[in-house]
Parts: structure tokens; sequence; C-alpha cells
């Protein structure tokens, strides 16, 4: 008998709510749960999940990419910079780059193809803002660490995604080098342009619709719209989803007095969407490649921390800020997940050969620092 879309959408659902509960018990974060339900029902253990379900289920992960962009920029208020200042921008752009760098630097050192060192290192900068803020609110952490780590992890995930636009805009220039130097050079701007212009032009325009509609259902429908209409248009012109999702927030929570309403709204759609995401990708992890990116998948997780750690302390000294800033919001930044796991169906389309490999480094990185990070927050919190 064969089972239709519906039974794997209400498995996926069930399997990573009862995973995110049971992970719960163990004090680790509900998305290591999802993760994990995700590889055991999925065609690489058990087998419930055929491989050609999760490639239909891509678009459960194209949809969650943009609501993640999305809500990201809906936190950049101008209030919100004009209250913390410069420094948690400055500390959010030194950890992001360096680990960035670090990371790429190293594959390439160790053999590895450029632009796959490129694509790969770039999804270094992003960090899990969710677990952070989890560990934040059990503990009811407060003091400069705290305030300031409130600040970068809400502002990281932005240097992340124009990062990883650049980054893949040179790899793809890399692997086509006909395309001639002055495009080469020009084809990152151009990608980053076009998602800033299709980003300001869906935030200026989601804030009409919703002068005539007042009902929160139908306002929850002008903001799916308007989402899934940034990201087809970013695809439709070769831009970066991401970016231009995040524009399209930014631009709206600085034009409207509605926007923390709209960000409540949106809240409603998310959980059920980031949990099938995350399931969907734990199903997409296939065990058999992880002896074959050993080395590459070492480099990635030690020297990410080391290029988080040590950029999180350079920027917090230029800024100086104050001692325990310094020493203990480096480790704090560990997690990632989200965004991290979105970056990779990007990344298919820059480096295809190589989207197995990425895409299992990531998944393999995520599941240990989502076991390791909140627990390295806590004890920094706790020191600080």
């Amino acid at each position: 008998m064969e089972l239709n879309m519906l039974f794997y959408l209400a498995l996926i659902l069930l399997s990573g709510l009862l995973f995110g509960r049971i992970v719960k018990l163990i004090k680790l974060p509900n998305v290591t749960g999802y993760l994990l339900a995700g590889l055991l029902i999925g065609p690489h253990v058990l087998g419930i999940i055929p491989e050609n379900i999760t490639l239909q289920l891509e678009l459960v992960s194209q949809m969650a990419l943009a609501f993640i962009a999305f809500t990201i920029g809906l936190s950049f208020k101008k209030s919100y910079f004009k209250a913390v200042g410069f420094t948690p921008v400055v500390i959010a752009v030194f950890e992001a780059l360096i680990a960035v760098f670090l990371v790429q630097g190293m594959l390439v050192l160790t053999g590895n193809d450029a632009p796959f060192s490129i694509v790969l290192g770039a999804i270094a900068a992003a960090t899990a803002p969710a677990a952070t803020i989890m560990v934040i609110k059990q503990y009811r952490a407060k003091g400069p660490v705290t305030s300031t780590l409130m600040s970068v992890v809400a502002i990281d995930d932005a240097v992340a995604l124009i990062a990883f636009g650049f980054s893949v805009a040179i790899a793809k220039a890399i692997n086509n080098p006909e395309a001639g130097i002055v495009s080469s050079i020009l084809q990152p701007f151009q990608e980053i342009g076009f998602s800033i212009l299709i980003g300001i032009a869906v935030g200026l325009f989601m804030k009409f619709p919703l002068r005539f509609f007042k009902k929160s259902g139908n306002r929850l429908v002008i903001i799916i719209g308007c989402v899934f209409l940034t990201s087809a248009l970013a695809t439709l012109c070769g831009a970066s989803e991401l970016l231009a999702c995040m524009i399209a927030g930014t631009i709206f929570c600085n034009i409207s007095s509605e926007s923390d309403s709209i960000a409540e709204l949106a809240d409603f759609v998310t959980p059920p969407l980031f949990l099938m995401f995350f399931v969907v990708s734990g199903a997409e992890l296939d065990l058999s490649v992880i002896p074959q990116i050993g080395i590459i998948g070492i480099i990635y997780v030690v020297f990410r921390v080391i290029g988080k750690m040590a950029g999180a302390f350079i920027g917090a000294k230029i800024m100086k800020a104050p001692k325990e800033v310094c020493r203990y919001l480096g480790p704090t930044l560990i997690p990632q997940a989200g965004v991290a796991i979105g970056l990779t169906i990007v990344a298919q389309t820059a480096v295809p050969e190589y989207a197995n490999v990425i895409r299992t480094v990531i998944l393999c990185g995520t599941l240990i620092y989502e076991i390791i990070g909140p627990v390295a927050t806590k004890i920094s919190l706790k020191k600080a």
C-alpha cells in the first residue's frame, strides 16, 4: 500500500513533537530532538520516510528558511540600535567574520577546493539565537554579558546572511571563470543589490494591505503571502532569498507601528514549520558519509568555535567592553541550528557536487553544538 504525503507530514509533526519532549527531559534543546526524530525515521536509518519523499519536502525547508530570515529582520528597529549602541554590532561582525575566515583558511590549507571551502566556511558565521535565549530565560540571567549577548545574537545572523551571500557569489564566479573578471567582481554586489531592492520593495508594500485588513486571520494571510513573494522574487532574480526576506522584515518594522503585533501573528505559523524543517533536515542526514568527511568535519567544528571566541574577545576589547564581556561572551555563541541548516539549501546551488558533504557536516555540527552549546552558555553566564 502506497502512503500519501499527508501521512508523512503527520509522522514528521508527531515524531518531532515527541522527540522534542524526550530530549527536554535530559535538558537538551527541542531542536536536537527534532533532528534525532528525522534521523531515526529517515531513509538512512529506519527508512519509514523514503528518500524520494524527503526530496519532495524541500518546499518545507524553503518556507521555513524564508520565515527565519523575515523574523530576524523584524527585530532590527532603529530604537533597538539606539539603545544598545555600536558595541554589539562590532562584536557580531568580528566573531562572525573571524570564524568564517578561519574555517575557510584551514579548509584551503588542508587541500580542499576553494569554492567548497568558501561556501562551507561562510556558514560558520551563523549562530542559534533560540538556544541561547532559552538558557538566558531558564536561569534568569542578568548583567552586562547577558545584555550584550542578546544584542549580538540578534545581529549575528544578519552578518551571517550577508557574508554567505557574498561567499556564494564568489564561489559561483570561481566555478564559472568564463564569465570574465569584471562580472566575477560585480556578481556578489549584484546579488546583494537585488536582494536589498526586493526586500525594500516588499517591506514597503506590506504596510498597505494591512490598512484594510484588521482581522488576525486576514493579516496572517498577508504575512505569509508577502514572505513567500519575497522568497519567490529573489529566486527569480537570482538574488539571496535569506537576505531579501531579512531586509523586508527590517524595512517593515521601521515604517509600521504594528510590527510587534505582526511578529506575534507570525509566531502562530513558525512553530510547526520550523519543527518540520528540522525533522526533514535530520531525515536527510546520511550517516554513511560521516567517515568520508572526518577531517573536514573536525576542522569546521573546532575552528568555528575558536573563531567565535577569538572574534568576540577582539571585538569586545576594541569597544572597551567590561572584562566579563571580553572573557565570557565567546562560549555563549557556540550554538548553531536553524539558519545554518537553511544555508545548506542555498549552498547546493553554488557547489552542487559537494551538497551532500556540506549538509552532513552542518547537521553533524549542529547536533554537537546543540548539545555542548547550551551547557557552555550556562557555565559562562554563571561565571560572569
